[in-house]
């Protein structure tokens, strides 16, 4: 794709969204703060369970600051695979339907409408980056229902997304956990250098068990607030709206 034919605003050459899931406390403490102080607006993916109005209140703040709060399911449910599943006794997607996925899905945005009001668009992220139901013949994709409800939703793959072509109901997203500064500028190079736009997943930041350090993240935010002329950096709604709008000028 020509650089001088891309949906991203001014004379960005590429996008970035810098995603974070679960709504972890060192979010709150470290990673927001640290977007702020270089005027940047992420996408944190949050469960809002059942008296989400009282845990999740600290993010009505973060979403009054501009960042998104992103539709992340409200249990959270993944492959019985992972033993975490098993242990805790929660319904694991083979045993799981279509309706109930899409009950969680709306139910979330339901929530998170709650909070966050003056959000137009929610995003989805896929937990634990699985986009399935039900097992062997009776497997389905719930991709459809995410297209249903979402302006987009976030998986897992090896490259950035090409505003052209991706399909925004499961774009793909770089996994950075333990990623170094240097690698993650890489990644935000990449993205840029291909006219294309890069998604990266984060979780804790030194926290859990797939975390970042604090001074990398650091590292990937001044870098990326020198270049903001260069790279846009900006929620996964936002962009993906962009592309919507740039796709329907196009045709």
């Amino acid at each position: 794709m020509s650089l001088s034919h891309l949906p991203w605003p001014g004379k960005c050459q590429g996008a970035v969204s810098l995603t974070f899931d679960d709504g972890l406390a060192s979010q709150l403490a470290l990673a927001v703060p640290l977007l702020n102080r270089f005027d940047l607006r992420g996408t944190f993916y949050l469960n809002p369970g059942d008296d989400f109005e009282q845990t999740l209140a600290p993010w009505r703040e973060v979403a009054a600051f501009g960042h998104e709060l992103g539709n992340h399911t409200v249990s959270h449910p993944c492959s019985c695979n992972f033993a975490f599943v098993v242990e805790s006794g929660r319904r694991s997607l083979e045993e799981m339907t279509l309706g109930e996925m899409e009950s969680e899905i709306e139910e979330a945005s339901r929530r998170i409408q709650i909070l966050a009001p003056q959000q137009t668009d929610i995003s989805f992220a896929y937990p634990c980056y699985q986009t399935f139901v039900g097992r062997g013949l009776t497997q389905q994709s719930y991709v459809p229902l995410v297209a249903r409800h979402c302006i987009a939703g976030r998986g897992r793959g090896e490259t950035a997304n090409d505003p052209l072509r991706c399909d925004l109901a499961h774009v793909w997203s770089w996994p950075c956990e333990r990623m170094s500064g240097a690698e993650l500028v890489g990644l935000a190079e990449q993205a840029a250098s291909q006219g294309r736009w890069g998604i990266l997943t984060f979780h804790g930041v030194h926290e859990g068990h797939l975390p970042i350090g604090e001074r990398d993240l650091a590292e990937l935010c001044a870098f990326l607030a020198r270049e903001r002329d260069r790279i846009w950096t900006a929620p996964v709604a936002t962009v993906a709206r962009r592309i919507v709008q740039w796709r329907l000028q196009s045709d």
